[in-house]
């Protein structure tokens, strides 16, 4: 699936069409991601601000999406945990940014090559419109090479027997 196409999709996706979650931008090489959480009467809690079940949905797929789409279908890829923690009160619209590294894409590659299970925090701040604080969530994601991945890059790589 193109990045375009998901955007489309998730924008219309009744959690984050409902709850006025926004996905703003989605590179690409499927290395960011732009999501913004907009205020309005249906999903503000008791004391006017952000609910914080919104500020976490509207984190809670694009490590594991993106992360997906960098590794390719030769992997498993799951998300194992969550945690936010609420800094301040969102008082208005609010916008998250994640950025995939390259680097931690070949770490995953290398640390998976075996069939082995990895597991990696991924963190992203959610901020307000003046650029403050309101959240940290963190999700870790649970990551594996696909059995038949596995034994095709052992077939390539042992020598044929004569």
């Amino acid at each position: 699936m193109r990045a375009r196409t998901l955007r489309h999709l998730l924008n219309f996706w009744p959690p984050f069409l409902f709850n006025g979650i926004r996905v703003r931008e989605v590179s690409e090489d499927w290395s960011e991601a732009r999501v913004t959480l907009k205020l309005r009467p249906w999903n503000r809690n008791y004391v006017g601000t952000q609910f914080g079940g919104n500020l976490f949905a509207m984190t809670d797929p694009f490590w594991m999406l993106l992360t997906m789409h960098r590794l390719g279908r030769d992997y498993y890829v799951w998300d194992k945990a969550g945690a936010i923690d609420f800094v301040a009160p969102g008082r208005s619209d609010v916008h998250a940014h994640f950025r995939l590294h390259p680097d931690t894409v070949e770490a995953l590659r290398t640390e998976a090559a075996d069939g082995s299970k990895v597991l990696r925090w991924f963190e992203v701040d959610v901020t307000d419109n003046d650029g403050e604080l309101v959240a940290r969530v963190r999700k870790q994601l649970y990551v594996r090479r696909k059995p038949h991945a596995r034994r095709a890059a052992s077939d390539a790589t042992t020598p044929d027997q004569p």
